[in-house]
């Protein structure tokens, strides 16, 4: 009953501008987590949030409710969502995805949604949601140890092509069973994100092999205007045909002042740029 009395108490403060709430792991469980969403529901003039649930045993009701409430925070530029550690699978990361689309404001948005049980149907749901949040600048989406595989990062891909304003992007998609088509797919996606000036992408623990990392070196090519890149590719089986194609796209981007590569692997490659 704690969280749900502080969405009671939250729904009193219909004037807020700011709110950062730090409930890391917990036990809010479903019902706590819907009581907040009820609060926030009425926090009409929010522009920036900041939610770390985290490790709190929230499941797809409870995620579908918080965001149900956040759906009507249409005034949220800034949102920070900690959700990483529960269990709301597809049906929930969909969920999250549809009521973002709401918020069509939003110009900075981090999503923690680490080890959540979301596979290809949600991630692409999520994705659809992105469709709509054209005014996106900044954004950081955490999927560590999912299973989005390549329909989701696909789908994700989709999603990220029509954020066109995008400035700053991070990328958290380690350990996610991408194979060669998904990094194709999200490759095609950061290919329309012209204006992309700062990029971190992390694909450690997957299966890109040679001919993903070769489609994601063809995308960035397009990404002209990229000045800080950060590329973790670790135990992707990449050899050295592979690096060679990351390397001929990357020297598309004549304006990179900082770079960083990662390409740690069962066996030696040789990189030459």
């Amino acid at each position: 009953m704690g969280a749900s009395n502080i969405g009671s108490a939250i729904a009193n403060c219909i004037n807020l501008s700011n709110l950062t709430l730090e409930l890391y792991n917990n036990q809010i469980g479903d019902q706590g987590v819907s009581g907040l969403g009820s609060g926030l529901a009425n926090c009409i003039n929010l522009s920036y949030l900041a939610l770390s649930l985290g490790r709190n045993q929230i499941d797809t009701k409870g995620a579908s409710d918080l965001v149900s409430g956040l759906a009507n925070c249409i005034n949220l530029s800034n949102l920070v969502l900690n959700l990483g550690c529960n269990f709301i699978g597809d049906e929930g990361a969909s969920r999250l995805g549809y009521d973002l689309a709401n918020c069509i404001n939003l110009s900075n948005l981090t999503l923690i949604l680490d080890g959540n049980q979301i596979g290809e149907v949600g991630a692409s749901g999520l994705g659809s949601g992105l469709v709509n949040c054209i005014n996106l600048s900044n954004l950081a989406l955490h999927l560590y140890r999912n299973q989005i595989g390549d329909e989701g990062a696909s789908g994700l891909g989709f999603g990220l092509a029509n954020c066109i304003n995008l400035s700053n992007l991070e990328l958290h998609f380690n350990d996610n069973l991408i194979g060669v088509m998904g990094a194709s797919g999200l490759g095609s996606g950061l290919a329309n994100c012209i204006n992309l000036s700062n990029l971190t992408l992390e694909l450690y623990y997957n299966q890109i092999y040679d001919e993903g990392v070769s489609s994601l070196g063809s995308a960035l090519a397009n990404c002209i205007n990229l000045s800080n890149l950060t590329l973790i590719l670790d135990y992707n089986e990449i050899t050295s045909e592979g690096a060679s194609g990351l390397g001929s796209g990357l020297a598309n981007c004549i304006n990179l002042s900082n770079l960083t590569l990662r390409f740690q692997q069962k066996q030696f490659i040789y990189f030459g740029l």
